[in-house]
């Protein structure tokens, strides 16, 4: 029996990572899977929690069919994995719900509680700060206060859904995924996506094996729970790679805004964390592998390019860019969904590894990413530059990127070839697979580049390299009109064939005559047909030889 899939993404870097493994499973890194995909926040409106979310709606709207909401697994395909998605956020909104003041109720109960609860309180936590700020925007790097409310958000969820009263919509989700989490038992996998620098992801990465083992304990009444030494879960522990302004006294003024992240701390939060981790006891039996992750050099900006002179501490305005070690993070989830060993420890075992680094400058390789064990990095090269070229294609050969067809023009290309078994796809469905696209790659608002996903993988270690050629990634529209989709591996025997009198992309058209999709790709409808189609004819043009 296949153990079952599960992935829980913390916070505003976790939301990124989910991002990552999002565009993994469109590639198609997971065949024939189907994964169960919970967001974890303090924050409703975090502008990367909304992004990642929408992406995985516009995904399913990829694989959906009239009679199936989000498709089926697929083979060798792109967008292969089923994804369902659930969201779950910690209530701060209310009267009496703002801060750790009001939620803990210092001022409610008798004169013997009061006292008591003041002086427990008091003795952790700031009173005029940390207990007084506005909790909405997430724990701020307090994460010894962070821990506390989000384990009490997850049990105070169940204690409401025991009760059948006041069920909030984020709570009927998380009992939704928890439920299958349960049936799954000893044969789930749960990989845990945050950062241990910042706030939520580290507040709750120690905290949710066991809150959601408590869950399961609390709404059942004591009649069920989870196992946790044979559910199997891993996590990233993501140290500091990105920096922010600091917040200034005029900001800090307010009580809502008196404890604000300070990107100067996040060297020293992320080796508190690292101890932290590597001492406790629960962690250490509830994890079976944690992947420490780290960015050794400078980190970039998140907030380049934002005016407002304010450090951002959540909200919609939280739209920080992609980053090389958030796709790296994804690949650790890769490696924990497919290895065979190391999975029955009674103690975590950590795992990291090193990338070339010479000038200053990354040398990134596709066995960097997922290593080399049965071709694996030649697989992730493949699918990703299948993809990639797809995306060009789209968007630039056929003008998606700036609001033309995209899709539907190559569709049309394909009749004159005789290829006309895709014309049942319509506008709404080729404009689903576009946008997709551009989250992906690029878009343009008039003549505004807008980076994708990938472009801002690629700059995050400008100068370095990154498995493509670096004319792979134009940022103009001149430049890529003139783009060669067929050529844009570093390694040209992976460049697409040509001939004297025929170019790359002409040969590429003719050849999908000769690669529809087979039985064995686990395609049916129309739309899983074409994708598939598409996938076999890029992946025969860059000459892997994986089959």
């Amino acid at each position: 029996m296949m153990d079952k899939l599960f992935v829980i993404a913390v916070g505003g870097t976790g939301m990124r990572c989910l991002e990552s493994f999002v565009h993994l499973c469109a590639i198609g890194m997971f065949d024939s899977r189907e994964i169960e995909v919970l967001t974890l926040d303090t924050d409703q409106t975090n502008g990367n929690k909304g992004k990642v979310e929408e992406l995985i709606r516009l995904y399913n709207r990829v694989k959906s069919s009239d009679t199936n909401e989000g498709g089926t697994p697929n083979v060798n395909t792109f967008f292969s994995t089923k994804l369902n998605l659930y969201r779950f956020f910690t209530n701060y909104s209310g009267k009496g719900r703002e801060n750790y003041k009001n939620l803990s109720k210092l001022s409610t109960g008798s004169a013997e509680q009061q006292r008591d609860n003041k002086l427990l309180s008091d003795l952790f936590l700031d009173t005029r700060s940390v207990q007084e700020f506005n909790l909405a925007h997430g724990y701020r790097s307090q994460t010894h206060l962070g821990s506390l409310l989000m384990y009490h958000g997850i049990a105070e969820a169940a204690k409401n859904i025991a009760k059948g009263v006041y069920v909030l919509p984020q709570e009927k989700e998380l009992e939704q995924f928890i439920a299958k989490l349960e049936k799954a038992g000893e044969h789930a996998r749960v990989f845990v996506f945050g950062s241990v620098f910042g706030g939520t992801g580290a507040s709750a990465i120690p905290v949710i094996p066991k809150a959601l083992q408590d869950f399961v304990r609390i709404r059942s009444a004591g009649a069920s729970s989870i196992d946790l030494s044979r559910t199997k879960f891993a996590a990233t522990l993501l140290t500091e790679y990105f920096t922010f302004r600091k917040p200034d006294d005029k900001q800090r003024s307010t009580k809502e805004d008196s404890v604000i992240a300070d990107a100067s701390f996040f060297p020293l939060n992320s080796q508190a964390a690292l101890q932290f981790y590597q001492s406790d006891p629960t962690v250490q039996c509830s994890y079976k592998l944690l992947y420490h992750i780290g960015w050794p050099v400078e980190g970039k900006r998140a907030d380049e390019g934002q005016d407002n002179g304010k450090t951002i501490t959540g909200g919609a305005e939280q739209k920080n860019g992609c980053h090389i070690t958030e796709l790296i993070s994804a690949c650790a989830a890769f490696d924990f969904f497919t290895r065979s060993s190391h999975l029955d420890s009674a103690r975590a075992e950590y795992l990291y590894k090193a990338v070339a680094f010479s000038n200053n400058a990354f040398s990134f390789t596709a066995d960097d990413f997922v290593g080399n064990l049965d071709r694996a990095g030649e697989v992730f090269a493949n699918k990703l530059g299948a993809f990639f070229s797809l995306a060009h294609i789209s968007l630039t050969a056929n003008g998606g990127a700036r609001g033309e067809a995209g899709i539907k023009a190559f569709i049309n290309l394909l009749q004159k070839q005789k290829i006309d078994q895709y014309e049942a796809i319509n506008e709404t469905e080729c404009a689903d697979i576009n946008d997709y696209f551009k989250h992906f790659a690029y878009s343009f608002d008039k003549d505004k580049f807008i980076p994708g996903w990938i472009y801002q993988i690629r700059n995050s270690i400008a100068p370095g390299s990154f498995i493509f050629n670096n004319k792979a990634f134009p940022d103009n529209l001149a430049e890529l009109s003139k783009l060669d989709v067929g050529t844009i591996f570093s390694d040209d025997k992976y460049h697409w064939p040509k001939s004297l009198i025929s170019s790359r992309y002409d040969i590429f058209v003719k050849k999908l005559i000769d690669s529809g999709p087979s039985e064995q790709q686990k395609v049916n409808t129309t739309k899983e047909k074409f994708l598939a189609h598409l996938y076999n004819a890029i992946s025969n043009s860059q000459g892997f030889h994986l089959n």
